[in-house]
């Protein structure tokens, strides 16, 4: 079926859908109005967290911290090359439909009915264009990982977003896990000195090799230790990537990306007066308040130069991959 005829009849059956069915399979609050200025609309559901945020949001009580934001619209593309994204397309309309959310036939037409944007499109490669279209709206836009397929494209988005005078957020869930979150709030915990993070690393062709996945354990990585790192060196093997960093003050950081054994999340944070062991993948609900927060205010919540130099350190792991394990300095941008 051609693109423009099953969007088509995807809208047409998203609509008769919601109407004669879902008003009676979903209880009341599940199917409240959102409040002006509250709407939300997601661009790619070609990924497992547009329906994931929408669930979340959607079928929110009222005393959830979610202050009311609902997503109400989504433009479903989306990858177009990579098999394992764009094939859940058709499966992900039919998820969000039954949470109430519109189906638009373009960016333009979405950006019409939304107040702010969750830019959830799986394949980093479209996003410098489909944010620059955002950007232009002024709406307050969270860009899901990752920003780019490699740090050139990574540039061209922050170069959108100043073209246009728009900021924008981005980062993992794995930021916002519960351990993390004491360690800041814990001044007993001394100064971080180091720290170790592993995560799930698989590849993805298209893209840098730690941008797919591996970004997940990079971020929790960045999260602990700031910004500051100056250069990396990789090991690379068949089911493993290592990444280690070292940060201008003499601090060392290390990246384990895995392909084989238990597939997790964690790692351990080195303190001055004692370390801690970080926790694994506890949900979106951390990362989604952080978002509302974001939409509320247009502050940001995690540093500009942190955000760059998690994707420069992960370029850099890259090049140092290519050289053989030659230390390669972070690019700045």
């Amino acid at each position: 079926m051609q693109r423009r005829s099953f969007l088509k009849n995807a809208m047409v059956l998203g609509s008769s859908a919601f109407i004669g069915s879902h008003a009676q399979a979903w209880p009341d609050s599940h199917l409240r109005i959102s409040a002006p200025g509250k709407k939300i609309g997601i661009i790619g559901l070609d990924t497992s967290h547009s329906e994931a945020f929408a669930k979340v949001l959607n079928t929110a009580t009222a005393e959830a911290p979610y202050n009311g934001y609902r997503v109400t619209a989504a433009y479903p593309y989306g990858s177009k090359k990579i098999a394992g994204s764009y094939n859940r397309i058709p499966g992900y309309i039919e998820k969000v439909k039954g949470y109430g959310v519109a189906i638009c036939a373009d960016i333009d037409e979405l950006l019409k009915q939304v107040d702010c944007v969750l830019l959830e499109t799986n394949d980093g490669h479209l996003h410098p264009e489909q944010a620059a279209i955002v950007f232009q709206s002024r709406k307050r836009v969270f860009i899901d990982k990752p920003l780019g397929a490699n740090l050139k494209e990574v540039e061209q988005v922050y170069e959108a977003a100043a073209k246009y005078g728009s900021s924008f957020f981005s980062s993992s869930s794995l930021r916002y896990t519960s351990a993390i979150k004491k360690l800041k709030e814990d001044a007993a915990f001394g100064k971080v000195v180091g720290a170790f993070t592993f995560s799930p690393c698989t590849l993805e062709p298209t893209h840098e090799d730690l941008y797919w996945y591996g970004i997940h354990g990079v971020e929790m990585l960045f999260a602990v230790m700031g910004s500051g790192c100056k250069m990396v060196q990789a090991s690379h093997a068949t089911d493993v990537d290592v990444a280690t960093g070292i940060w201008e003050d003499g601090r060392t950081g290390t990246f384990r990306g895995t392909r084989s054994g238990i597939y997790a999340f964690g790692g351990e944070v080195f303190g001055e007066k004692r370390n801690m062991v970080l926790s694994d993948y506890e949900g979106y609900e951390g990362l989604l308040n952080e978002i509302v927060r974001y939409f509320e205010t247009g502050n940001v919540p995690v540093p500009v130069q942190e955000t760059k130099e998690i994707y420069a350190f992960m370029s850099a792991y890259q090049k140092s991959k290519q050289h053989r394990g030659k230390p390669v300095e972070l690019h700045r941008f």
